[in-house]
């Protein structure tokens, strides 16, 4: 049995893809900064017959996130699918004009950084999982395809990051370890028939086992 790890798991997005993964047979590494919230969602996971375990890390800190992907492997096993979609901060999102350095460090760290070290951590045991087995998937608003003046930071570090993946898509496609981006325009909603949590967990599956292409965007801001 293998494992998807999603860093940035909450409720929302990270549940249902944990649900449409473990219903194909994958455990579950659940990864955020709060052990109380994940442990309580690894339950709720577990009632609906998904092996799913948590474990803390701070996206902005590097050792961190390896570390947890690190024990994510040791508990649950080999890591095929990494989910890359933690939420950004709102203090990210400033006006072009009102944003300084200082303030572009967290949404690179948080964006770039963090994106680094958690690839660096599991594509050895993709490979070693053989061709056509692993998958990296990050999720990214609009603003990573389309600047918004306003939220400044996620522009910038989404861009850099939307970059980063489509280099990855490019070399470790070579090795058969696809690397995909899911594109999500405006808010998550239950309400919208494309981009409540469902729908965008089949968008991420598809992705994973279609193996075709880089990019899906559902819907624009």
């Amino acid at each position: 049995m293998t494992t998807l790890a999603i860093v940035g798991a909450g409720a929302g997005l990270g549940a249902a893809v944990a649900r449409r993964f473990g219903a194909e047979g994958f455990s579950v590494g659940l990864i955020s900064r709060n052990q109380g919230r994940l442990d309580a969602l690894a339950d709720d996971l577990g009632k609906a017959g998904v092996h799913a375990k948590g474990f803390t890390a701070d996206v902005r800190d590097p050792a961190s996130i390896a570390s947890a992907l690190e024990q994510v492997t040791e508990t649950l096993g080999p890591i095929e699918v990494l989910q890359y979609s933690p939420l950004p901060q709102k203090d990210f999102m400033r006006p072009v004009l009102e944003t300084t350095p200082a303030d572009m460090v967290g949404p690179v760290e948080f964006s770039i950084y963090g994106p680094i070290a958690a690839v660096h951590q599991v594509v050895p045991g993709m490979r070693f999982l053989g061709e056509n087995k692993g998958t990296i998937l990050f999720v990214n608003g609009g603003s990573a395809v389309k600047p918004g003046r306003a939220v400044t930071g996620t522009s910038v570090a989404f861009a850099g990051q939307a970059a980063y993946a489509q280099l990855l898509n490019e070399v470790l496609g070579e090795e058969g370890i696809q690397v995909s981006q899911l594109i999500i325009g405006g808010s998550i909603s239950e309400d919208h028939p494309e981009k409540n949590p469902t729908a965008l967990a089949e968008k991420l599956w598809e992705l994973h086992t279609g193996r075709d292409r880089f990019r899906i965007q559902v819907d624009s801001d």
